[in-house]
């Protein structure tokens, strides 16, 4: 009997395929399927030269022009000279251009530039350079910033940053150089010689490589550093990025930067997944520094071992790494920092400190692929209340669509989407749907035709729409390059053309890579055509931020530009943290998957993106009990809280694993539930100066060297640490608590620990270390309601760690937690300090803040002292000379705590008022 593929009609042959490419393409990851460096010319091209093996560029025609230093670079083996630009900017940020010189000989094509990233205002910010100086022959230098200078070497060419004051040799006291190694290589446009390849082919598919090879590699080493960090994203348990070649470095791949759909990732690889940030950062006891290539192509970068350029003098204290990348130009940035977060602040002053999320965002949302229908939602929305467990957002997954049709409903499961969301909204919560980049290619669907008949999708390198597979079958993708489709796009979100959707109602950005299941390494061929002639390889990893950017700016124009939006994207790139969150895509529940979300998440943050974190139990599979209650924990701190998983997978939600089970995760939900005060102040922080809200130990404490690569724990802010739990029947654990001459607070029972030190402690079942610094001050919620919006009128809780001072400070911020309001000085802002035996509360709020007001008349119901001696009896609140008792208590009111506090209890002092409390 023939088989039944050979007897089927065309269209189930086709069906056929596309099940056959789908099951590939969600199967777990096969190393295969996707390039490595030697099937990767351009990597293989660049890897293994050896230093100064190719003939070196020279600097010519040195001048001042357009505010900064320009010149050419030459060499015998380019065909036309290169034109590099050196700019300086406010703060300590040096840039470098580097692009072919089209004036002579021109090529046939201008290289891509990324578009977009870079704020508007950069400009604003420039230094102009008035004077050169060149105290050493052969060199050119300027100021940078005080106590930094840079230094052009121009033969052979060479830039240095260093510290100023260091003497006559430029190469002394360096913090970051280009080409020390001279591996800085330019492939120039050409044109094709006669009966040259370009083509490239991997697997069954071949790229066409019209413009022949134009790759770009250089070498930069930072000084002074211990290690480096960033380019996300990679999963390893390694916070730091390990040396991928030299001494003591078995057979490894560089770390590579292109966004792809690898689904059921692997840990303890260098292989680049969903998202990709060429932003590097160093740091040692003396310093941290950072290096950003904006560049939008396929980029591999080695980090490299000591010695790996002369094995008998290897060289410690300097880092050396290798960037090589597939297209683009130079477009560089060095930032001097000289601490970490000075380097965060200089990264994120040029792409952007992360959006302020709507408050809502931050705290619980649940998610699975996918909730069946209305019946279902409303079933797992009450199954919360009636377990008396808060959240704020219900995901819904592809399946609610109609045929993967994005902006519609299947109206069978879904026929009310509007009271659906308004049932939700009734108790404070949000619905998120998911839209997708790729437009099912269906005549009658309205996105398709009115796409085909403008002509806004990608183009196949002959011309016509690219056709790929996914979730809808045949698909073509938007090509967000273009402003006018962005635009276009945004509109799309509106009430009246998203019908069924709500001013609640929320979106998700997947499989924005873009995710294509025929496509090579299930992702868009590289020849494909995009805004002005831009093929894809030039711009692939910033598919997904221009994605991401225009669903947010369509829900800005939803709410007429007064509304904060919330999107979360799978792919990213610099810049995405202007547009919202982001999560670590398609991991598995296992114990390795959940210790490799903590240095995911860390570097995300180091790298701009505050706003992120991990599918918490694990996107595939079904995670044990434990795993589950204890990924709860950890995740409960992530600052971006979701639940979710795969179809296949058995349902999870809290309540389906036994009562003491339901209670546990209960328990870490209620966590981020009372330190939402603490993180929407972080969140605020992060906005205006780009510092992440979850950090890894070494940026609270960058003298500490034993907290340079501990990536089981983690800082949420400068007060809170956490160390997770990453192991099954795990009885002990030891937490290393940073710092000289202070203690740290254990956050459930207030007992004291000394800094500087490890400690062995046991681990019971009730939750994970977490400790409060000495000296800070947490604000806190501890009235639980169904969602964060139904808390927004309740008293707050100071919980105050003294140091052995007995001092203590920290910050309360507030506003209305949705609107832009803020923008125009609508918030409350409050400093609070506890010293000499008065605590004090005062406004945060400068002059520039503007008019607007926020008013609230939310008071402070519990002071809670840790580390005060017994004593106080007696609180003063001086400036309405009213007294209040000071009682042992409980630091958290829960079922069996002990007193192990001192507490104020009901002073009902205004947050928005200034005044003073003293203890007696």
């Amino acid at each position: 009997m023939a088989s039944p593929v050979t007897q089927a009609p065309p269209l189930l042959l086709l069906l056929l395929l596309f099940v056959f490419l789908l099951t590939s393409s969600i199967s777990a990851w096969k190393k295969d399927e996707f390039r490595n460096c030697n099937q990767t010319p351009f990597c293989k091209r660049a890897r293994f030269r050896k230093p100064h093996s190719l003939p070196p560029f020279t600097v010519s025609d040195v001048s001042l022009s357009d505010g900064g230093l320009s010149a050419r670079l030459v060499s015998s083996e380019v065909p036309r000279p290169l034109l590099l630009h050196l700019s300086v900017y406010h703060g300590g940020i040096l840039r470098l251009k580097i692009d072919e010189d089209s004036s002579t000989d021109p090529p046939s094509r201008q290289r891509f530039q990324v578009p977009d990233v870079l704020l508007s205002d950069l400009n604003d910010r420039r230094l102009w350079l008035s004077r050169l100086s060149s105290s050493s022959p052969g060199f050119s230098s300027f100021y940078l910033a005080d106590g930094f200078e840079a230094v052009l070497r121009h033969d052979p060419f060479e830039l240095s940053i260093r510290r100023t004051g260091s003497g006559s040799d430029p190469t002394q006291d360096r913090i970051l150089s280009l080409n020390s190694h001279g591996l800085f290589d330019f492939e120039q446009l050409r044109s094709k010689n006669d009966g040259e390849e370009w083509e490239e082919r991997f697997r069954s598919h071949t790229d066409s490589r019209p413009y022949g090879p134009q790759s770009i590699t250089l070498d930069v080493s930072f000084y002074d550093a211990d290690f480096v960090y960033g380019i996300p994203e990679h999963a390893s348990t390694s916070l730091a990025l390990r040396p991928t070649r030299g001494p003591g470095v078995d057979d490894s791949e560089p770390y590579r930067l292109f966004n792809l759909d690898v689904f059921e990732y692997i840990h303890e690889s260098p292989f680049g997944l969903y998202g990709s940030i060429p932003f590097m950062i160093s740091h040692g006891e003396r310093s941290s520094a950072g290096f950003f290539w904006l560049n939008s192509a396929e980029m591999q970068i080695d980090v490299l071992a000591p010695g790996w350029d002369d094995p008998e003098s290897p060289v410690n204290g300097r880092i050396d790494t290798l960037w090589m990348s597939e297209a683009g130009i130079v477009d560089a940035f060095f930032f001097v920092g000289p601490g970490p977060k000075d380097v965060i602040r200089q990264y994120t002053s040029l792409t952007g400190t992360p959006s302020m999320p709507p408050e809502f965002a931050i705290a619980y949302h649940q998610c699975r692929w996918n909730y069946r229908d209305e019946e279902d939602v409303a079933a797992v929305d009450a199954g919360f209340d009636e377990h008396d467990i808060p959240y704020d957002v219900l995901w819904l997954d592809i399946e609610h669509t109609d045929g993967k049709r994005y902006f519609t409903w299947d109206r069978t499961l879904f026929p009310t989407p509007e009271e659906m969301q308004k049932k939700l909204a009734d108790k404070g919560r949000k619905m998120v749907t998911i839209v997708d980049p790729h437009i099912k290619r269906d005549d009658s669907y309205f996105i398709h035709k009115e796409a085909t008949e403008k002509g806004y999708y990608v183009k196949d390198a002959s011309g016509k729409d690219y056709d790929g597979w996914c979730w809808p079958g045949s698909s073509s993708y938007l090509d967000m390059l273009n402003p006018e489709i962005r635009e276009w796009w945004a509109e799309k979100f509106s009430l009246e053309n998203y019908k069924g959707s709500t001013p609640t109602l929320y979106i998700w950005n997947d499989m924005n890579e873009p995710s294509v299941f025929n496509g090579p390494e299930v992702t868009m061929p590289r020849d494909a055509v995009h805004y002005g002639g831009v093929e894809h390889r030039e711009v692939h990893n910033a598919n997904g931020y221009f994605f991401h950017m225009a669903t947010a700016n369509g829900l800005l124009k939803r709410g007429g530009g007064k509304v904060r939006p919330f999107v979360l994207s799978r792919a990213f790139f610099a810049g995405s943290q202007r547009y919202g969150a982001v999560w670590t895509g398609d991991n598995s529940a296992d114990w390795d998957q959940l210790r490799v979300s903590v240095p995911m998440t860390v570097t995300l943050g180091l790298t701009g993106i505050a706003f992120s974190g991990a599918d918490v139990g694990g996107f595939f599979g079904n995670p044990e009990t434990e795993l589950l209650v204890r990924w709860y924990q950890v995740g409960a701190y992530y600052p971006f809280f979701r639940g979710h998983a795969h179809h296949d997978t058995k349902r999870r939600e809290p309540w389906l694993f036994g009562e003491r089970n339901t209670a546990l995760m209960r328990e870490a939900i209620r966590t981020r539930y009372s330190l939402l005060p603490y993180y929407y102040t972080l969140f605020r922080e992060a906005s205006v100066s780009g510092v992440p809200v979850m950090r890894p130990l070494w940026l609270e404490f960058p003298d500490d060297k034993e907290a340079y690569n501990n990536a089981d724990a983690f800082m949420i802010g400068s007060s809170l640490l956490v160390q997770g739990i990453y192991e099954e029947k795990q009885k002990t654990v030891s937490v290393y608590l940073p710092g000289k001459k202070q203690s740290w607070y254990n956050l459930k029972s207030g007992v004291a620990f000394a800094a500087g030190m490890t400690h062995k402690l046991e681990v019971s079942e009730d939750g994970i270390p977490s400790f409060q610094r000495a000296g800070t001050i947490i604000p806190r919620r501890d009235r639980f309601r169904r969602s964060s919006s139904q808390m927004v009128n309740d008293p707050y809780t100071l919980v105050i760690a003294l140091n052995s001072s007995l001092a203590a400070e920290g910050d309360l911020y507030v506003d209305d937690g949705k609107s832009y309001d803020f923008e125009q000085g609508a918030y409350i802002h409050r400093r609070f300090i506890f010293y000499n035996g008065k605590l004090s509360s005062s406004s945060i709020r400068p002059s520039n803040a503007g008019e607007k007001k926020f008013s609230s008349d939310c008071v402070i119901e519990r002071i809670i002292f840790l580390g005060l001696p017994n004593g106080p009896k007696r609180a003063l609140i001086e400036t309405e000379n009213r007294e209040t008792d000071i009682e042992p208590g409980p630091l958290v009111l829960r079922s069996g705590s002990s007193p192990r506090a001192l507490v104020v209890r009901k002073p009902n002092l205004r947050i928005a008022d200034d005044w003073t409390l003293k203890i007696f």
